[in-house]
């Protein structure tokens, strides 16, 4: 009987607290969640539920006060400066609400810059670049410039950016939350293809019910705890994305985007 592949992710029972003495807000309660290799899974809550805290803590952006994050086995929550760093840009990619481009750059440079940080040779960034910018159809974007780009080029040039150096998983916040709902579909479309396709692993925090509906898995967190959670099966996502609007309304929170 073969062995069960290990999750790409594991959180197990953080906690996040702030603040001292007298003045403590607990942000993240005994959250335990796993990902699997090419799982695509939305984080969905209201606002101050905990959701960009979970994120934050997982992608080591924040520390936690107790528990541990695993990517591949290894306990990131244990890591020094350092390491740390190198973990963050082998091991993760991350697209953010704003694309965070360096105007001066084009959008080519833009992708090549994690590679070209960890010395990568040329000739291999140049390839890879032009191998990611086709999975995301904007290869005719590449000599622009930021300011000469779309909201969802822009978009979708920060995710080969974050697909560039092959990482062990993808971390998205909120990424069509400034986009028009054609941008927000393409570049949707464009995760859920390198989901399926490539077998990305993906976990992305949203407000938006249409957002979450393209993904495998939901965990809707609530007060800092998890709350429950969706699969999407066999469903069409317009059943899925139904299902989603109902657990959004028994949470009396945010996400009612029409489909």
């Amino acid at each position: 009987m073969p062995v069960a592949e290990r999750p790409v992710l594991e959180v197990q029972h953080i906690e996040k607290v702030f603040g001292a003495r007298g003045n403590v807000t607990r942000a993240l309660s005994d959250v335990s969640f796993s990902i699997g290799r090419g799982e695509f899974v939305a984080i969905m809550g209201p606002s101050g539920s905990g959701k960009s805290t979970l994120l934050n803590c997982v992608s080591t952006i924040d520390n936690v006060t107790s528990g541990k994050v695993l990517v591949n086995g290894a306990d990131v929550t244990s890591l020094k400066s350092e390491k740390l760093t190198r973990f963050r840009r082998e091991q993760l990619g991350f697209i953010f609400q704003d694309s965070n481009l360096l105007d001066t750059l084009t959008a080519r440079e833009n992708i090549a810059l994690p590679l070209t940080i960890a010395r990568t040779p040329a000739r291999e960034v140049l390839a890879r670049v032009d191998a990611v910018a086709a999975r995301l159809s904007i290869a005719e974007t590449l000599d622009r410039y930021p300011y000469q780009l779309s909201g969802g080029q822009q978009q979708r040039v920060a995710a080969a950016r974050a697909l560039v150096t092959n990482p062990a998983i993808i971390m998205a916040d909120e990424p069509t939350g400034a986009l028009d709902s054609k941008n927000a579909r393409l570049l949707l479309e464009s995760l859920e293809t390198l989901n399926e396709r490539d077998l990305a692993t993906v976990l992305m925090v949203t407000h938006d019910s249409f957002a979450a509906s393209y993904t495998s898995r939901v965990l809707f967190i609530r007060d800092g705890r998890l709350f429950t959670e969706l699969r999407r099966g066999d469903q069409s996502r317009r059943a899925f994305f139904d299902r989603i609007m109902e657990v959004v309304a028994m949470m009396g929170g945010e996400g009612a985007d029409a489909l």
